[in-house]
């Protein structure tokens, strides 16, 4: 298949989780026989943080202007097999209108921002997609499961909405040996984010308070320089990808938060989650609905709520078993949660359109492990009882 995608970045992963979530997919289509063009906005606070300016996975696009791009892309829309739009991409909205009158013969977004894009089509917000957009669309893949799904289908008219969570890349994610640089009793990574800062504060501000002979590093960009931390933290402003193999396997624990409205809907996995469980690395998450689906609470994951409980967890805990614990994350991982399956996935979506037929000599590979979703399975992956596949 020809594969054409219009998103957020895949160039730069500084301040968003889309550069990794599409380069482990892509790259993984790729691998898989497909051919992909990727459209990107050369934005000035990505091209001053690229980490991967020049994918081998994909025919990159990055363009300035909308209008001289335009012939472009639309080419390659009379072209594809399938087009897909993701979510946050700057000119969504015009991106989604040429995506609906080109004759594209499977069309998808790709939403990786699933209860803040529901959160603005509700306000009437037109960032990246607008409400009568959504029914344009054969599928609207998303990272967040469970209820949100049906909610997406009954309230704006999405046709077929399934679950694509993010993913990693097992060749890349995997235990390495400690370093020095990285190495402490708990790490946090993620962007700045005012509805998680709290959690944050709590959870790895205060256990580093209570626990000063202890090493704490907070990875991530855009925290307010206002903001104080204990002295035993240290703060990496931002760390390209090619380290995060390193810096989880060099954490004895790491902490996974969660956003609110992410928490709302449950079932809404960060890539940092898999890619630390990749890495051998003992999570340590807060609460949302269908976390138990993706990790086994107890066995692959650990649960916390405040800075004493993961205080408790650091001292009493001894090494044998949080390396089990890393070791039973990383086998679940693995066996649901890889880029492959991920491209197994959307082939077997993309093959499940009824209406639209690929162009002659252009069939989906879809491997014998993987089979169509039934009309049943499909109902099921809109259900409030919906679980990671």
């Amino acid at each position: 298949m020809k594969i054409v995608v219009f998103g957020l970045s895949i160039t730069s992963s500084w301040g968003n989780g889309h550069a990794t979530t599409y380069r482990a997919l892509l790259e993984a289509l790729r691998r898989r026989g497909h051919q992909i063009v990727f459209f990107e906005k050369d934005e000035p606070w990505y091209a001053s943080n690229r980490d991967l300016p020049s994918p081998e996975f994909c025919d990159l696009r990055l363009f300035d202007s909308w209008d001289a791009v335009l012939p472009d892309v639309r080419r390659e829309l009379s072209e594809c097999d399938v087009a897909v739009l993701g979510s946050f991409f700057s000119l969504g909205i015009r991106a989604a209108d040429e995506i609906r009158e080109s004759k594209a013969p499977v069309r998808a977004f790709y939403d990786i921002d699933t209860p803040i894009t529901l959160a603005k089509l509700r306000a009437g917000e037109q960032q990246y997609l607008r409400a009568d957009q959504v029914a344009a669309f054969d599928l609207y893949l998303s990272f967040t499961g469970g209820p949100i799904l049906q909610q997406l289908q009954e309230e704006f008219g999405a046709r077929l909405a399934l679950p694509l969570y993010c993913s990693f890349e097992p060749s890349t994610y995997y235990p390495r040996r400690v370093s020095r640089r990285f190495q402490c009793d708990l790490s946090y990574m993620g962007t700045y984010a005012p509805d998680r800062q709290k959690k944050l504060e709590e959870m790895l501000f205060g256990a580093a308070s209570r626990l000063q002979d202890r090493r704490f590093i907070l990875a991530g960009p855009q925290y307010p320089k206002t903001r104080r931390r204990p002295k035993n933290v240290k703060h990496i402003m931002h760390l390209s990808p090619q380290y995060h193999p390193q810096f989880y396997s060099s954490s004895r624990f790491t902490l996974n938060l969660t956003r609110e409205e992410m928490v709302r809907w449950g079932y809404s996995p960060s890539v940092r989650l898999f890619e630390a469980a990749a890495c051998g690395c003992a999570i340590i998450s807060d609460f949302w609905p269908g976390l138990d689906s993706m990790l086994k609470v107890g066995d692959e994951v650990l649960l916390a709520d405040n800075g004493d409980q993961v205080s408790a967890l650091l001292q009493d805990m001894e090494d044998a078993e949080v390396q089990r614990i890393g070791r039973c994350a990383r086998e679940r991982v693995l066996a649901e949660h890889s880029s492959d399956r991920r491209a197994q996935e959307f082939e077997s979506y993309v093959a499940s359109v009824p209406s639209s037929g690929l162009r002659p000599g252009r069939r989906v590979k879809v491997p014998a492990a993987t089979s169509l979703p039934t009309k049943e399975q499909r109902e099921r992956s809109s259900s409030t009882n919906l679980v990671a596949q």
